[in-house]
């Protein structure tokens, strides 16, 4: 498969951009239909059609005019925002985004705009504006419509490319196509610039167009065509009677009068959108797009000068030398700062993220029949794009969850002393090294009966165990466990919660789980900042040195050999009135026990419970560039990944979460 045209790339990627800029429109217009935001939206419309047929996507430009045209007949005040309006535009911008991902015009593309689907969003977008438009994508003759003709109007274009034009993926002939569709054109080219034939470069534009256009579309209608030709020699002129002047009028002016004093054509250099903004052309200047595999390398070779550092640290330590220690001093600091300034780039705020479950809660509460409010706070807080990307998941499984399961039906919330809209909170906060997004709903609350009981159905407990609240909270997420009673199209099936615990754990994450009966849910997932550069705590077992991630670390205390012997089997320890279990790494890894006079303990959170983990000695704090394990070790559980030390060893990235589960249902067979 060849590679696809830069231009064309650049084209689907700001598309995508205006798509799903569009839905969060049209949600903020069902709330809020001010003036303002309809013209967004016919912005967006006019961008993505005006585009769409210079680049090749006629196809979702022909279905995009039929958008377009509802939202010119809201603005202009013929048509009201109504909830069947919002419902059929997303649904249609859900069509939009299906276009735009085929990569242009052909086969497959012409099918699914004939398919079924298609045609039955076109027949209800026709009947919301009063006409059919089923079969075209506009009107090719004023004659189609004469009731239109008797107020169309004449325009003279003069279009000249720049130079380069054809070089960054314009399409005169899509343009001249797309103004030939607005009404009865007559175009003649201007070749007076082209080079003879043995001296002509076919990739620059010389050519010139005058087109004389009729047509009852509104001047805004001309100047989306153009919208990015903003480096080209343009005028529009308005003719008002046959032989009378023309009114000159530039692209710039496209949202003002036309003004009939004007003695030359102006020309368009900065246009304007159709809703009379300028275009955001020159406010994006100062931002540049970098494909995200690229800033990957350059965290990469950032990873690796970090280990660099370590080593030159190391030698320094050994030599003694004071000039070399100088030396590493300022590389220290300048590797910081350039660590801090790379992780910083691939810093994005939640809100991207979270910006996409208004759709989702909307949808899911027109087909539960519940009605439900999401509160979005938080959405500033800023996390790696690694973590990011791999957020959505989880976080709709967790949203159908707390609206299918969670928040009742209006009869029983009214029933219980509460409002009758369910409320569901959606938040983000940082906390150190960790960022904490929490997904809270003012429902019923866990069942924790209903939890135990199907725990011991499946055999997650005996009938003697006495597992605390959260412990029974935590079940949720065992694979294929579920309480409902009945499957449903939203969930019940035991697969969300375990898909969320998957996920978080690759993201070397956990999940607390707080829920009152009657009250609602609240779970919290704690996940790291950044998986490329953590702060680790270094530990050594026997001769080898492993690395435990700061964030999960509490404190560290000394290990009384003792405590290996109580006469109940159970490996506890008394810290501060606090009963903590304890694992002897040793142990977990099947090594020999230790002979080591002073050992220690570093208490960690997993899971949302304390857990000790038993060590031969504590080695230090450690700057850990996270590299991830082979093919041939990547299933082994109780490992997140490895990283180098200064001398050039291999340190194994100890996932306590996973150690222990592993540790947890050890014990459990055992039993």
């Amino acid at each position: 498969m060849s590679a696809i045209n830069p231009v064309i790339a650049t084209f689907i990627t700001e598309a995508r951009e205006q798509l799903e800029g569009l839905e969060a429109l049209l949600l903020d217009l069902e709330s809020d239909p001010a003036p303002e935001k309809v013209d967004a939206v016919f912005r967006a419309l006019h961008t993505v059609k005006g585009s769409g047929s210079m680049f090749g996507f006629t196809v979702l430009a022909r279905f995009t005019h039929h958008f377009e045209d509802a939202f010119d007949r809201v603005r202009e005040g013929r048509l009201s925002v109504t909830p069947s309006l919002v419902d059929l535009s997303l649904k249609a911008r859900d069509h939009m985004t299906a276009l735009l991902e085929l990569g242009g015009d052909g086969p497959e593309a012409e099918a699914m705009a004939a398919a079924p689907d298609a045609a039955a969003l076109l027949a209800a977008l026709a009947r919301l504006v009063g006409g059919d438009h089923a079969a075209e994508a506009a009107p090719t003759d004023a004659e189609e419509k004469p009731e239109l003709a008797a107020r169309a109007r004449r325009w003279e274009i003069r279009f000249r490319p720049a130079p380069d034009a054809l070089r960054n993926g314009m399409r005169p002939d899509l343009l001249l196509a797309e103004l030939a569709a607005l009404g009865t054109a007559g175009i003649v080219v201007d070749a007076s610039e082209l080079s003879p034939l043995e001296s002509l470069d076919p990739t620059l534009s010389q050519l010139a167009w005058t087109v004389t256009l009729e047509t009852a579309e509104s001047r805004a209608a001309i100047d989306s065509v153009f919208v990015f030709a903003d480096d080209a020699d343009l005028s529009i002129k308005e003719v008002a009677d046959e032989g009378a002047a023309p009114v000159e009028a530039g692209l710039a002016a496209a949202a003002a009068p036309a003004r009939t004093e004007d003695a030359a054509p102006a020309v368009a250099k900065a246009p304007r959108d159709p809703g009379g903004k300028r275009s955001s052309a020159g406010a994006a200047a100062d931002q540049v797009r970098i494909p995200a595999a690229r800033l990957d390398e350059i965290m990469d070779r950032l990873g690796e000068l970090v280990i660099a550092q370590a080593r030159l640290r190391q030698i320094a330590e050994q030599s003694a030398e004071p000039e070399l220690a100088g030396v590493v001093e300022e590389v220290d600091r300048l590797v910081s700062g350039l660590r801090d300034s790379t992780l910083s780039i691939r810093m994005l705020p939640i809100e991207t993220v979270f910006g996409k479950f208004r759709r989702v809660v909307r949808d899911l509460s027109s087909e539960l029949g519940k009605d439900v409010d999401l509160i979005v706070e938080g959405g500033e807080t800023e996390i790696d794009k690694t973590v990011l990307d791999k957020l959505s998941e989880p976080l709709v499984h967790m949203i159908r969850n707390s609206m299918d399961h969670g928040i009742e039906q209006a009869e029983r919330r009214r029933a219980a002393g509460k409002p009758a809209q369910g409320r569901l909170l959606l938040s983000a906060r940082q906390e150190g090294g960790e960022v904490l997004i929490s997904i809270e709903d003012d429902g019923a609350g866990l069942d924790a009966e209903a939890i135990r009981a199907k725990a011991l159905e499946r055999g997650l407990l005996t009938a003697d165990s006495t597992p605390t609240e959260a412990e029974l909270h935590q079940l949720i997420f065992a694979p294929g466990f579920s309480t409902a009673k009945q499957l449903s199209s939203v969930s019940g099936r035991g697969v969300g919660m375990d898909a969320v615990r998957t996920a978080v754990d690759a993201l070397r994450g956990s999940i607390e789980v707080l829920s009152r009966s009657g009250s609602g849910t609240r779970v919290t997932l704690r996940l790291p900042v950044t998986l490329a550069i953590v702060e680790g705590l270094l530990i050594r077992l026997g001769e080898a040195a492993y690395v435990l991630p700061l964030s999960v670390v509490e404190e560290c205390v000394e290990f009384d050999p003792k405590e290996r012997s109580h006469e109940s089997g159970r490996s506890v320890l008394l810290i501060r009135e606090h009963l903590v279990p304890f694992l002897d790494l040793a142990d977990a890894f099947g090594e020999a026990a230790s002979e080591e006079p002073r050992r220690r303990v570093v208490i960690a959170r997993a899971d949302g419970k304390r857990i000790g983990l038993v060590v031969d000695d504590i080695l230090g704090q450690h700057q850990t560039v996270i590299k991830a394990l082979g093919p041939l070790h990547r299933e082994v559980e109780g490992f997140a990944g490895a990283t180098i030390l200064g001398d050039g060893s291999v340190a194994l990235i100890i996932d306590v979460a996973s150690l222990s589960r592993r540790a947890l249902a050890a014990r459990r067979d055992a039993a």
